[in-house]
């Protein structure tokens, strides 16, 4: 998640480069062939370009706003995780009489949370964290955590070695540690040392993390209608290929109206209008795009592992001692 009060132009052109570099080529070819080649039959009515336009807004807006929410969604999801972490923090310490067994709680908590990124962070065919803009765009400005640290190796701080090796067969790691989790919480009860009331308690809250799992894993593995997706491509790119077309009378009527250098020459500024309206709507698209997936690892991502070390800090706390767990590093104000 970006945290600083904006990009700077030179992050945002540096990201959508390749979008300007083909929005000048479009706006370049027809002001060429129309100009210098002199096919004057090349240009389409304006009228043309507006109607594709305006359907081509329509199309782009409903789309972002659809993938805002899924982001929206998204963050509300770890939120509520929190929230609930702190809930369970608080109850494991004051329902279990020893500190070993709130420990053994948190710490398989902390499990939970670690697998649960981790999963949420494996790639997907659909995501968009692999395109040539996307990672040239990390390696510049920002790293993901879960990518350069082995699973097993994060889990290894919270479990033995052999709960580690009976996860390593688990096929959902998160499900298994919320799976031991329950068990564990009903060792306590028929040991006696939590009552039924407080059962029931530690119980809705391992309900509630499930719901919370599903909900996450439900956004990751299913994107956002392909049929949307490729509609809301194939329109803006065919806009983008229009549009210098049906600017290119336009501005040569302007010649009537001017002298000197610029008379005959004003059908040269179609290239940097077309270039700006199609960034425009290439930057739209990109932007829409980057949003739909908020786990896959780009710059806007929910911080996964910046929630997660914040709520280990806050769990171990409650317990009377201090994590070891250093806080984020924020690189080019980006924090995953």
């Amino acid at each position: 998640m970006h945290l600083g009060k904006s990009y700077s132009i030179s992050e945002f052109t540096f990201w959508s480069r390749r979008q300007l570099y083909a929005s000048v080529a479009c706006a370049s070819l027809p002001v060429l062939l129309y100009q210098l080649l002199g096919l004057k039959w090349l240009s389409i009515p304006v009228a043309v370009v507006v109607l594709l336009g305006t359907a081509t807004s329509f199309i782009v807006g409903f789309r972002n706003v659809q993938t805002y929410s899924r982001a929206l969604e998204a963050h509300q999801i770890w939120t509520e995780i929190l929230n609930g972490s702190r809930s369970l923090g608080v109850m494991s310490r004051e329902f279990l009489a020893g500190q070993a067994g709130a420990r053994e709680l948190i710490l398989r908590h902390c499990a939970w949370l670690t697998a649960l990124r981790y999963q949420l962070r494996t790639p997907r065919i659909w995501e968009s964290a692999g395109k040539a803009s996307s990672v040239e765009y990390r390696r510049k400005y920002y790293r993901v955590p879960e990518w350069e640290t082995p699973l097993e190796a994060a889990l290894a701080r919270y479990l033995s070695q052999a709960e580690l090796d009976s996860l390593a067969r688990a096929e959902s790691k998160a499900s298994q540690l919320l799976g031991t989790q329950s068990a564990t919480i009903k060792r306590f009860l028929d040991a006696g040392e939590i009552s039924n009331a407080f059962y029931m308690e530690l119980g809705g809250s391992i309900r509630g993390f499930f719901t919370q799992q599903g909900r996450a894993e439900r956004i990751k593995d299913y994107p956002y209608p392909r049929q949307y997706a490729v509609i809301n491509k194939l329109f803006v790119r065919t806009f983008c290929l229009l549009l210098p077309f049906g600017m290119l009378t336009e501005f040569e009527k302007l010649n009537a109206g001017v002298s000197g250098f610029m008379h005959g020459n004003m059908i040269w500024l179609v290239i940097p209008f077309s270039t700006m309206i199609s960034w425009m709507y290439l930057s739209l698209e990109q932007v829409g795009e980057s949003t739909e997936n908020p786990f896959e690892g780009n710059a806007n991502d929910v911080p996964m592992a910046q929630i997660c070390q914040k709520i280990e800090r806050e769990l171990m706390e409650m317990l009377g001692e201090k994590s070891d767990i250093a806080k984020p590093k924020v690189e080019h104000n980006i924090v995953l």
